[in-house]
């Protein structure tokens, strides 16, 4: 009985791996009974074993979002003033966190030195925490994103030196 219960996991893993890449989607996680499938796509989504932070009310202020296609204007300066840096960006829509709880102190702050694959921040997305690893060995240049703000695929989290 074990292995027809396999079989179909199988099956079922497969399906949503052909979804996964027909809708062009980078995770897709299904629940069903006692079984729940995950599926990432680009290895840069990791779940972290913390608590869910307490959710944020954003003040009401235009949205830093620049993307890498923009050009730069004049109200992104300050932000982007490590420009020659190598930005870590969100591999996904969700909200992004400086901290693994609430109260905790920062993954990283400017001039800390980091390690490839260290984390150095959380995107939470359905509930579920994904670390964020740098991408290289270097120094935080700046962070770019304020904690507990909503960010988009492809926004500069944090410079890298």
């Amino acid at each position: 009985m074990p292995a027809k219960k396999s079989a179909i996991e199988t099956s079922l893993v497969r399906e949503l791996a052909q979804l996964l890449n027909q809708e062009d989607l980078t995770e897709l996680e299904v629940e069903k009974d006692d079984l729940r499938i995950r599926l990432t796509r680009g290895g840069t989504s990791h779940v972290a074993p913390v608590a869910a932070p307490a959710p944020v009310v954003a003040a009401a202020s235009p949205a830093p979002a620049p993307t890498a296609t923009a050009p730069a204007a004049a109200s992104d300066a300050p932000t982007k003033a490590a420009a020659s840096g190598v930005p870590v960006t969100s591999p996904m829509v969700g909200t992004a966190y400086h901290s693994p709880s609430p109260g905790a102190d920062a993954f990283v702050s400017v001039g800390s030195k980091v390690k490839k694959g260290q984390t150095i921040m959380i995107v939470e997305a359905m509930k579920t925490m994904n670390q964020i690893p740098a991408s290289r060995d270097g120094i935080v240049a700046s962070i770019d994103i304020e904690d507990g703000q909503p960010v988009e695929f492809g926004q500069t989290l944090i410079t890298l030196e």
